[in-house]
């Protein structure tokens, strides 16, 4: 990973003017395009500009403006040539991630309201908010506009948001901090480790706001509606407590209805087209990233509010895994 584009400089003798000779060897195969993965590419004989700063994340080296690598031989691969720039130098560019994404993650390690696999606070998030009241937790949350958009409309009451992704935590931490949201707070960590974070009862509800669907059959246990997360569900939440899935997949909208009665769990709300009459809840009415690109192109959403009981869900898996196969095989 580079945090900005970086050129590579082909058949050359000279370096270009201000530039300096160093020893650079890149170990990883992930930024380099596929039809050179095969190719040696080390070592290099590298020329990085003097006041460019290194620093290494992983086994990666990372540079504050760009790298400009000589090959002693050329590897053989294809590519288009774009125009040549000057001392006639063959030129290749490749574009890495971006530097926006890397500051995003230094800046949420100083965020007050980011925590990271944070096992410290099981059962302490009273503290953080400085209130008794219970939270709200969205799982999958993106860039948190399901939150942020619970936390205006219920500033007496907790929000949290749990995503893997840093830089989209970024976005909605940042839009909490600016405001300010004083009861938003944001977890970085994967989703099945929650029973680290939290005591029993400490979560009253859970939303699941246009998680991946996990469209292939294989991946149907990474569903955020499968028992597999509604038992971890059952250890954080209190004895009937609420999980509300909205969605543009029919997918896991049946997936899911299959579930509710499969394992004998109480529907509050079922509503296959949400906006097909006129929505009076407000929290309904919250949009997220993913809802307005409606990646499935079903032109409706689905939404499910169910509760879990107090009890262990029943072993029903290995029938739920028949009645999936049978309905998406088709």
């Amino acid at each position: 990973i580079l945090t900005s584009v970086f050129s590579i400089f082909l058949e050359s003798n000279h370096a270009p003017s201000g530039l300096h000779e160093k020893n650079i060897a890149l170990l990883t195969r992930g930024f380099i395009p596929s039809p050179t993965r095969d190719c040696d590419m080390t070592p290099f004989q590298g020329y990085i500009h003097s006041n460019a700063r290194l620093s290494k994340c992983r086994s990666i080296v990372l540079l504050s403006h760009c790298l400009i690598v000589k090959f002693p031989q050329l590897p053989h691969f294809q590519t288009s040539t774009p125009p040549q720039p000057p001392h006639s130098l063959n030129f290749l560019t490749f574009a890495p991630m971006g530097q926006k994404k890397l500051i995003r993650f230094a800046e949420i390690e100083s965020f007050p309201n980011v925590f990271q696999y944070p096992k410290e606070m099981k059962g302490k998030w009273k503290d953080f908010f400085q209130n008794e009241q219970p939270i709200t937790l969205e799982l999958a949350c993106g860039k948190g506009e399901y939150t942020i958009g619970q936390a205006r409309l219920f500033p007496n009451q907790n929000f949290l948001g749990m995503d893997l992704k840093g830089n989209r935590i970024w976005v909605g931490a940042k839009t909490a901090l600016k405001e300010p949201l004083p009861n938003v707070a944001f977890i970085r960590s994967h989703i099945d480790k929650i029973t680290d974070y939290f005591e029993p009862g400490e979560v009253k509800e859970i939303w699941l706001t246009f998680p991946d669907p996990q469209l292939r059959l294989s991946k149907a246990k990474k569903r955020l509606t499968h028992p597999k997360f509604l038992r971890l569900y059952q250890q954080i939440m209190p004895a009937g407590g609420y999980v509300h899935l909205k969605t543009d997949s029919p997918v896991l909208y049946a997936f899911t209805k299959d579930i509710i009665k499969l394992y004998d769990l109480e529907t509050v709300i079922d509503n296959d087209n949400l906006y097909a009459n006129t929505v009076t809840d407000p929290v309904l009415l919250i949009q997220t990233h993913y809802e307005k690109l409606d990646i499935a192109n079903s032109n409706r959403i689905h939404y499910l509010k169910f509760s879990l009981p107090s009890n262990r869900l029943p072993d029903n898996d290995k029938r739920l895994k028949e009645i999936t196969l049978e309905r998406e095989s088709d």
